[in-house]
């Protein structure tokens, strides 16, 4: 396996002069970006298939282990506040459990048995996409994970670093990442874990816009769960419609802290009016704005293309 596998460059890494170590590890980055760079059309269809699944009221489940797992979880648990993704239709499972966010548990990665269960045991099914990410594409748990899963009809993506592995053959969508050896022979923390951070954020960015999360290139879906996005919501607000804070936090307080529909209320639509046009674009600001201003989006899209307006 490459990223197991020393690289000659290498070798006397550590007879090196610091900024010549750091060199070495800042290039190891962009290599890993390119990684991702190369990616793009399996991550492009990985989305627009998340998308379709997601439209039907599926839930978004990131499976894996060790370092890769930790990286999943961590790109599944910012959706809830920077997308107000709904916490019921997320789930980020780890070998090993919560404990192994914080410290390695011994023996979690090879539970094949432990894996399996737990997508039987959340009832994972046709509508739910599974995301699996391991270096190697072999870890045990996370296999087992991708197999029941898809056996269970769930749409399955599998990330890996080593061509041909088992979690890319049997994924429905193959995310190879190619970023070959490390500096530190088999720490895949390193170039493998930045391509892999990289290729989720992408991936569930992605979706999200798709999904109509975002306007503008706004975050329109922020959950103000602290005073600091509750400002961002006001500025969002006064970004899109130049109003007073005074006008913005009334319209805030009248949409229960909504920016989709506090923005509709400062354009000039009654709360009901806006309600509907938003529910009828399934959560689409543009889709809305567009329906209530008698233009394309008027009619809302069928569910299996409902995430490509964004």
């Amino acid at each position: 396996m490459e990223t197991e596998h020393p690289s000659p460059r290498y070798t006397r890494i550590d007879a090196w002069e610091p900024r010549e170590i750091l060199d070495a590890m800042i290039e190891g980055q962009f290599a890993a970006v390119a990684a991702v760079r190369a990616a793009r059309p399996a991550i492009e269809a990985a989305a627009l298939a998340v998308v379709q699944r997601l439209a039907r009221g599926g839930r978004i489940v990131y499976v894996g282990a060790g370092t890769s797992g930790r990286l999943a979880v961590q790109d599944g648990a910012e959706l809830t506040p920077t997308f107000s993704w709904p916490p019921e239709r997320l789930l980020l499972l780890m070998a090993g459990g919560d404990d192994a966010l914080l410290k390695a548990v011994e023996g979690a990665e090879d539970e094949a048995g432990k894996g399996a269960e737990l997508m039987r045991r959340h009832e994972i099914g046709e509508n739910d996409v599974v995301i699996a990410v391991a270096a190697s594409g072999t870890t045990p748990f996370t296999l087992a994970c991708l197999r029941e899963a898809g056996r269970r009809g769930a749409l399955t993506i599998g990330v890996a670093n080593n061509r041909d592995a088992p979690l890319l053959t049997e994924a429905e969508h193959a995310l190879f990442l190619d970023s070959g050896s490390e500096a530190i022979a088999g720490s895949t923390r390193m170039k493998a874990g930045t391509a892999q951070r990289v290729a989720l954020l992408m991936l569930s960015s992605l979706v999200m816009i798709l999904l109509g999360r975002v306007y503008e290139g706004l975050m329109v879906d922020v959950q103000a769960s602290n005073k600091k996005l509750a400002r961002r919501s006001e500025r969002i607000l006064a970004r899109l419609t130049g109003r007073a804070t005074e006008e913005i936090d009334d319209a805030l307080r009248r949409a229960k802290g909504s920016v989709k529909l506090a923005y509709l209320l400062l354009e000039g639509h009654g709360l009901g009016e806006a309600q509907a046009a938003l529910d009828a674009a399934r959560g689409h600001l543009r889709r809305a704005v567009e329906a209530l201003a008698g233009g394309p989006a008027a009619i809302p899209a069928k569910p299996s293309d409902s995430g490509r307006a964004g």
